[in-house]
Parts: C-alpha cells; structure tokens; sequence
C-alpha cells in the first residue's frame, strides 16, 4: 500500500512490519496493520520509529526482533540504512511439491505492496516459476515505464533470463500446458523487448527472505 507519510495529529509517525499475517508487509497506520493480523493464528509483527528500520526487518527474520532471543542486527543498530535498493521489486516463486501447483508473485521491497501474483498453476517447477517471475516484473515494468532493479534470489532465473530461455527439463504434459504457454510468451517477450532495468542478486545469507517470500520454508 502507498505510504501517507502525513503527521498524524502532531504524532511521530510509526512504520509496522508484518512478518506473517493476511498480506505481510511494511505499513504505516496501526489501523492496517491490525487488518493483517486481527484473528490470524501465529500473527507475527512488530513497531519501529523509521521506514528505513522497517524495511531492514522486514527482510530479516522476525526472530531477530520479538521474543526473548531477539537480537536487533548491527546494520540497524548503527542506524545505516539498508544495503539493498529499497526503491526496487522483488520477485519470486513457491511450488508444493516438484513437480507442484505453482505461483509466483512480485512486491515492491520498499512498502511490501504485491504488484502481481499468478497462479497457482498445475505442475510446475520452482525454477520455472522463479524464471516467469522476473520475466513477469520486467515487462510489468516495461508496460508501465518504470526503471527501478528487480531483485531475484535465483542464480537460474538470472542465468536464464540472460540466455532468453527457459531450460527445465520437466516434461511436457496436457496438466501443465498453462505453465509452458507462460514460457513460450516469456521466451517471445525475452526475444522481442529490451529492458533498462538491473537486474540483481538478493543475499539471503545477509539480508533475511526476499521480500517477495511465500514464508513456506
């Protein structure tokens, strides 16, 4: 959701990260983070003072910052800001099972808003979906003229974005037929657009989840 960033009756104004809720995310009125998390079983989320920290923890793991064993990274305690491109998209793919039903979606790392989802769809492959996934944010990009990066927590998906070919080797069934349509016109699009969008790495390992995470780890 777009930020109001208006003072709210004099008030410091408050950001709340919402690790696991209805839409998790980064928002700035008590009033829609108790939309995400009112009557949800295991609501996770927390309060803090800057976008700036909000947007840190929300990529980080909630374990770091609720509970008795919370520990507040070093970044954040330094008051630094944040080391990826919060002006950006995050993409990424879920598949339960391999092959699955799968989906992917995108989401804008600096305010947790989805910008699309698709599926899920019959036997798909995680690859696959991480694949579509950052084709889908580039030409969503491209459509509305956006410039911002688009960040990837897959080496494939990059790998196979900069070949312009998607090289799974599922086999080919009447079940997942939507699924190698989306690739075909992935690949087309790859083949037939150009793009100015970076395109970039998410360090798991430092940051946390991709913004863009299912949470079903």
């Amino acid at each position: 959701m777009p930020f109001n960033y208006t003072n709210r009756m004099g008030k410091k104004p408050k950001y709340y990260v919402v690790w696991k809720g209805v839409n998790p995310g980064v928002y700035d009125t008590w009033t829609d983070c108790q939309l995400q998390i009112k009557g949800y079983e295991g609501a996770l989320y927390k309060s803090f003072d800057t976008l700036d920290e909000a947007n840190i923890a929300f990529a980080g793991s909630p374990g770091d910052y609720i509970g008795k064993n919370a520990t507040v990274p070093a970044r954040q305690k330094r008051g630094g800001k944040p080391p990826f491109v919060t002006e950006s998209l995050a993409v990424d793919a879920a598949c339960s099972g391999n092959p699955g039903d799968m989906e992917y979606r995108g989401v804008y790392v600096e305010t947790g808003r989805q910008a699309f989802k698709v599926g899920p769809m019959k036997q798909g492959t995680n690859n696959i979906g991480e694949f579509l996934a950052l084709v889908h944010g580039l030409a969503y990009f491209k459509q509305i003229g956006c410039k911002i990066p688009v960040y990837t927590d897959s080496h494939n998906a990059m790998l196979w974005v900069q070949q312009k070919k998607c090289k799974t080797k599922l086999e080919r069934t009447p079940a997942n037929e939507p699924v190698f349509d989306l690739i075909a016109r992935a690949e087309k699009w790859l083949n037939t657009n150009d793009y100015p969008n970076e395109i970039l790495k998410w360090n798991t390992s430092e940051w946390g989840e991709i913004p863009a995470d299912f949470g079903r780890k």
